[in-house]
């Protein structure tokens, strides 16, 4: 075989191999039928019934409270926000990328830019307050806030994050 051909068939088994990579990876999330508000109460409820605590840095207390945080936000504003430029450029790349996989990974220690720090709590109140900002963000018939990260939102895209962000934390539950 000549050297010409070797690399073209290198090069062509190569962009195969990307791609069906790249396939296999972004498949391999949640149903994005099932990025509900009530699925994602029913999830949450049947995890708080269970023995269950948290490995990685926060506590239960402080997991719940920084999903309530995020949903609260998207009705009353985020704090601090990400340049618009990064906001219609990766933040929109990864946000796209996330739904149609239908999961979120992020780092699930660091706090809402500007958020209040969470303190230890107590896992009963932060677990109400988190089934409340989900309530109302169900029921919410205002105006949506930008996304510190992605920007502007619908309705519908922000119970795909909302529930996406809750569903990459409950995987740090033991």
């Amino acid at each position: 075989m000549n050297r010409r051909k070797l690399i073209k068939n290198t090069l062509l088994l190569g962009t195969i191999g990307l791609a069906g990579g790249t396939s296999a990876w972004l498949l391999n999330g949640y149903d994005v039928q099932k990025l509900t508000i009530e699925q994602a109460t029913i999830d949450l409820q049947s995890i708080y019934l269970l023995p269950v605590k948290a490995e990685g840095g926060w506590n239960l207390s402080q997991i719940f409270n920084h999903l309530a945080q995020s949903i609260e936000y998207s009705m009353t504003g985020y704090p601090e926000h990400k340049s618009d430029a990064f906001k219609s450029t990766l933040g929109q790349s990864a946000f796209s990328v996330f739904a149609i996989r239908g999961k979120m990974n992020h780092d699930l220690i660091e706090p809402i830019p500007g958020a209040p720090a969470l303190g230890a709590g107590n896992k009963l109140m932060a677990f109400s307050r988190l089934l409340t900002a989900l309530n109302d963000f169900k029921n919410f018939q205002g105006s949506l806030q930008p996304h510190f990260a992605y920007g502007e939102l619908t309705h519908q895209q922000y119970t795909v994050a909302h529930v996406m962000h809750i569903n990459n934390h409950l995987e740090v539950l033991v």
